[in-house]
């Protein structure tokens, strides 16, 4: 299944983390994980699709939500097990309700 993917190296659960992020305001949205198979409807799709961890599940961002995210570009890092795909989001990222999934922040010191 991952041979149309030859240069991504997905970990020992068949996974790579996808980082999510705005195509216009640059903004993080979220960080999910992805198997050959949500990677690969993403790409025909031109929607994002995710494996739900906690579920054991594909999902489709904004199936029920309707904030899907349309992909306009996806990068892959120097080591090829990252993601970074950028996407008009059309609603919130959050299940939150949050337009990103990091709307909360650690002080520093």
């Amino acid at each position: 299944m991952q041979e149309f993917l030859p240069n991504l190296r997905f970990d020992t659960n068949g996974l790579i983390p996808a980082i999510v992020q705005d195509t216009d305001s640059k903004e993080v949205l979220m960080m999910a994980y992805m198997n050959a198979e949500s990677l690969r409807l993403t790409l025909e799709r031109g929607e994002t699709y995710f494996w739900s961890r906690s579920r054991s599940e594909l999902w489709h961002k904004g199936e029920t939500s309707g904030n899907i995210q349309k992909v306009d570009e996806i990068l892959f890092d120097c080591d090829a097990d990252t993601l970074l795909i950028r996407v008009k989001p059309m609603g919130p990222a959050c299940h939150t309700g949050e337009r990103t999934c990091f709307y909360r922040s650690l002080e520093v010191a």
